[in-house]
């Protein structure tokens, strides 16, 4: 989920997702079922006997080198992808609890002067993650 500085969860919607976002989301879908990896041993057990028809070793092994290069390096792109908008719904819902426990706290502070600064402490570390660039 992608959301802007100080969006809590309930203004933070799958609709701000772009096309690429949706495209990662499903490839990591697809990358984590046990038939992908099913689909990945099937492409070694037809690459294997292919030397029978390649002929020369060195472009045998080029073959399943290249194509499982290219494989891993998109796959590490849109994996990422899931991952950091993943990271950024944690965000969010802790920012969302984070306030929450402010205003609890907030309810409850009269005459209590260090209930007050921890709330203090506890609003100003909501978007904290925003503020100190680890985006």
């Amino acid at each position: 989920m992608t959301g802007r500085k100080g969006d809590m969860p309930s203004s933070v919607s799958g609709k701000d997702m772009s096309m690429f976002d949706h495209f990662a989301e499903a490839a990591s879908n697809f990358a984590s079922k046990a038939w992908f990896f099913a689909l990945c041993v099937l492409l070694i057990l037809v690459w294997a006997p292919s030397i029978v028809f390649i002929g020369k070793v060195d472009t045998w092994q080029l073959i399943i080198n290249t194509a499982t290069t290219i494989v891993t390096f998109l796959m590490v792109a849109l994996l990422q992808n899931s991952q950091t908008r993943a990271n950024e719904a944690v965000q969010h819902k802790l920012n969302a609890i984070a306030d929450g426990l402010a205003d609890l706290m907030e309810a409850q502070s009269e005459d209590k002067e260090q209930l007050v600064q921890d709330m203090v402490e506890l609003r100003d570390a909501v978007g904290l993650e925003h503020r100190e660039g680890t985006r």
